[in-house]
């Protein structure tokens, strides 16, 4: 049987909660598909420098490169607000993503059709919305150095980040969308600001070329990132594909997580270059929300982005396909069924808590897995 071995990193607030809900998944698939899942768990964010002084250990990094895929929960709150700023905690998320390669971060906004309601959007503009964004994730301007503040005296300082791209960054991005595009519709939408800056003139160039060149079958448009931002809340279903830099991914995929009704919701993934012997990327996983101190600890969270995440991992990472849709299903068919998580309770419904939550979803996949 093939082993496969996963690194789960909780981190801090509600990220060890939801993690207890994807290893109830991971002993059902080993059970019910003989997936051959051995997994460890080690820390990262405020957890780990409370253990180690630092947001992730050398230890612990060296088991997040040695694993076929790591899942990651949450990382911060207020009561690490004044570490160094070095040793934040999300300073570990960086460093895994840095150390691991990982340049693709991959952001679907999914609205599942029984929760068209929660999204502040009326409901024909997000029923059945499905994109997915592309972020470039090792470069621009939250790596580009020089990145200081300098006392110019007198009272004032001056705060410096510099934005920098180069043209192999930029053509590997293009082509991991290109290359999702061709499994979904076939449609493409890069975004940067060519009218101000020149990162972005580099980014339409190269994105056009790498298009040109080798995915002629792949429809390409390009659009300003304020517009884009514009359009994802005018009509979001025009979208497909979107591939932008570092920071404009950042924002832009939060505009289109709400439009989901829910941060909780969603998951990612981050990927690296394959290897050229192999052909393994090494990958993390990992919902969009946050930690959320304020609910951690009470049973309260909404684990459906980490057990999406796992379903990504299924899907991305081993190649999985008929497992990730089979958990996609069961978690759709679970929201039919009206259970919710108080984040997207709705009249008429029934509220449960995270470990409910976990249990039904776990029941559902191990029905589809066992059909």
């Amino acid at each position: 049987m093939t082993t496969r071995k996963l690194l789960l990193l909780p981190g801090d607030g509600i990220g060890p909660e939801a993690m207890a809900e994807v290893e109830k998944l991971i002993a059902a698939i080993n059970e019910e598909a003989g997936a051959g899942f051995e997994s460890e768990r080690a820390l990262v964010g405020g957890s780990a420098y409370d253990a180690h002084g630092a947001a992730i250990s050398d230890a612990d990094m060296t088991l997040a490169m040695d694993a076929d895929a790591v899942l990651f929960g949450a990382v911060g709150g207020p009561k690490w607000d004044g570490v160094p700023y070095e040793s934040r905690p999300e300073a570990g998320l960086l460093r895994l993503r840095k150390d691991m390669g990982l340049f693709a971060n991959l952001r679907p906004a999914i609205c599942y059709p029984a929760l068209a309601e929660a999204s502040s959007l009326k409901r024909e503009l997000v029923d059945g919305l499905d994109i997915l964004i592309l972020r470039e994730l090792t470069g621009g301007v939250y790596f580009g150095e020089p990145k200081e503040i300098i006392d110019l005296g007198n009272g004032q300082k001056r705060g410096v980040d510099t934005q920098v791209y180069e043209t192999y960054e930029i053509e590997r991005i293009a082509r991991a969308a290109f290359e999702l595009a061709r499994t979904r519709r076939g449609k493409v939408t890069s975004m940067e600001k060519r009218n101000v800056m020149k990162t972005g003139v580099l980014w339409n160039e190269v994105v056009t070329a790498v298009h040109g060149r080798e995915y002629p079958d792949i429809a390409l448009d390009h659009m300003l990132a304020d517009a884009g931002g514009m359009k994802l809340v005018q009509n979001p279903k025009q979208f497909d594909v979107i591939v932008t830099d570092n920071l404009f991914g950042d924002m832009l995929s939060d505009i289109a997580a709400m439009l989901t009704g829910s941060l909780g919701m969603l998951p990612s993934a981050s990927l690296g270059a394959p290897d050229e012997v192999t052909g393994k990327r090494r990958a993390l996983y990992e919902p969009v929300h946050g930690s959320a101190p304020d609910i951690a600890g009470q049973g309260l969270a909404n684990p459906i982005a980490m057990i999406a995440s796992f379903a990504m991992m299924l899907r991305y990472s081993f190649e999985m396909v008929a497992e990730a849709d089979a958990l996609e299903a069961a978690i759709a068919a679970i929201l039919d069924a009206g259970t919710r998580t108080g984040d997207i309770m709705a009249p008429g419904c029934r509220q449960v808590g995270t470990a409910e939550m976990g249990d039904a979803i776990v029941a559902a996949f191990r029905e589809r897995l066992a059909a």
